[in-house]
């Protein structure tokens, strides 16, 4: 954000006047500092003999206070552009040394406000110089009157003059839609749940307000939530013909006729504050809106706005004047993050809800792969069955006998001891095992399944009957060793 905190009654997210509303509010500057009273007697400061610092009429009585940029196009819309009324030549306002050309009313008010600041001669004294100080810190609060010359009127200090500091540039959207698109926004003073559940009378209501033609229908675009309990609805009119088609009144039709006096009371009653269009800015608009900068902004800041546009083709710099300008952005700001924080939450509970359902698909696939294989079990056996039945009283043909031989030799590469059966067999045995010494540690008492002790019965009994082949094998060589040693000793002998 480039800092040079300007543009009375301007559009927040244009910079440029608002037609129709966006007007500057008057406020009293304040009356304090040393007593500066209110009366309008004589010259500014009375009896110009008198030495003493006693100031008879008061310094920047009577001003306005330019209210930033109030209600203009686009201000209460989510900092968004509503409809521009460019201006067909815009000057540029220059710094206080005005480096750019001016035209000569500006540079006459360049002048009288350098005099102001830097070299008032009203009285011809010292107090000139303290006058000059009052009148630095009036121009940079952007309010009151700069006196500095009997014969010449005061300079009025606003929040345009390039010497306040209440200022910034910000950047705001290009918006996208076009004049045809006939959107018009209107701002209620309103909460959204309010305009939500009184939605059809609204429409009503807006059809009553456009004349009641039957040709016309309103439709509600969006509804939004804005700061201070207010709600941005977007409409549009679609106009019927007596041929059958239809098409939507554009913008600036439906603009010109909600802004007309009779109209806008009319709206008004309906909590209707602000009304604006949302339509896009031609090439040779925007072009010029960037051209010139805005009223009070200085040039130098305004080039360095447009060089820090972090995305030009979407975004446009807008200058923000004032503290209640910069609150209004903040407050839309915060409403627009809780929006989207609120749009997150919902995502997330989608995805959530997404997953749960992803998971309870995959169980069921499952699910349905077990049931198929079943399934495809079942209806081969049955075909079997079939086949036998069918060929019941046929000689084996050659292909049967090729797929007998295949089978016997899977049969028995299934069944050789190293193979996948002895595999099998082992591993279900030490799966029984385990879930017999987890039942047992659980239940704290032993019990031995039936076909498991089968199994142990039959495995000690071919351990024994190999022991006793051992047995027997090892009684048949002692014996042998026994002949041999005698054989020995009787040919020693």
């Amino acid at each position: 954000m480039a800092f040079n905190f300007g543009g009375a009654a301007t559009n927040p997210a244009t910079g440029l006047a608002a037609p129709g509303f966006g007007t500057t509010t008057t406020a009293a500057a304040p009356a304090g500092f040393g007593g500066f009273g209110t009366t309008t007697t004589g010259g500014l400061f009375g009896n110009t003999q008198n030495k003493g610092f006693g100031f008879s009429s008061g310094l920047g009585t009577g001003t306005t206070a330019a209210a930033g940029f109030g209600t203009g196009l686009g201000t209460t819309l989510g900092g968004g552009f509503g409809g521009f009324n460019i201006q067909p030549q815009q000057q540029q306002q220059g710094s206080f040394f005005g480096q750019q050309a001016q035209a000569p009313a500006q540079s006459n008010q360049l002048v009288h406000t350098a005099n102001a600041l830097s070299a008032p001669t009203l009285l011809g004294d010292e107090r000139d110089a303290i006058l000059a100080k009052w009148n630095q810190l009036q121009a940079f609060w952007g309010t009151g009157k700069g006196y500095f010359n009997n014969q010449l009127p005061p300079v009025d200090f606003t929040q345009e003059n390039p010497f306040c500091r209440f200022k910034a540039v910000g950047y705001s959207c290009i918006p996208g839609s076009k004049d045809e698109d006939g959107l018009v926004v209107l701002a209620f003073n309103k909460k959204e749940a309010d305009v939500r559940s009184q939605q059809q009378h609204l429409v009503e209501s807006l059809h009553k307000v456009l004349g009641g033609n039957q040709t016309l229908t309103v439709n509600v675009e969006g509804v939004k939530a804005l700061p201070d309990d207010q709600t941005e609805v977007v409409i549009y009119v679609v106009e019927r013909s007596p041929n059958g088609t239809s098409k939507r009144i554009p913008a600036t039709t439906l603009y010109s006729y909600v802004e007309q006096a009779n109209t806008k009371a009319q709206l008004t009653q309906l909590a209707v504050f602000m009304s604006v269009t949302r339509t896009e800015l031609s090439p040779a608009q925007l072009k010029q809106l960037l051209a010139n900068a805005p009223a009070g902004v200085d040039p130098i800041i305004w080039e360095q706005a447009k060089v820090d546009n972090p995305d030009a083709d979407k975004l446009i710099p807008v200058p923000m004047v004032g503290f209640k300008e910069l609150l209004r952005r903040l407050k839309i700001q915060d409403q627009m993050t809780k929006q989207h924080q609120s749009r997150v939450d919902i995502i997330s509970n989608d995805i959530s809800e997404l997953q749960k359902n992803q998971a309870t698909t995959v169980a069921k696939i499952a699910q349905y792969k077990r049931k198929l294989m079943d399934l495809s079990h079942r209806v081969l056996q049955v075909l079997i069955k079939q086949e036998i039945q069918r060929k019941s009283g046929y000689a084996i043909q050659v292909d049967e006998e090729h797929l007998r031989v295949q089978l016997d030799t899977i049969q028995c590469e299934l069944n050789a001891p190293t193979q996948f059966k002895g595999r099998l067999n082992e591993l279900m045995s030490q799966i029984r095992m385990q879930n017999h010494f987890g039942a047992v540690r659980s239940e704290e008492r032993y019990s031995v399944d039936g076909d498991l002790l089968r199994e142990i019965r039959q495995h000690l009994k071919q351990q024994q009957e190999g022991l006793s082949q051992l047995i027997s094998v090892i009684k048949d060589d002692v014996e042998d060793i026994k002949l041999i040693e005698h054989g020995l000793l009787d040919r020693l002998g």
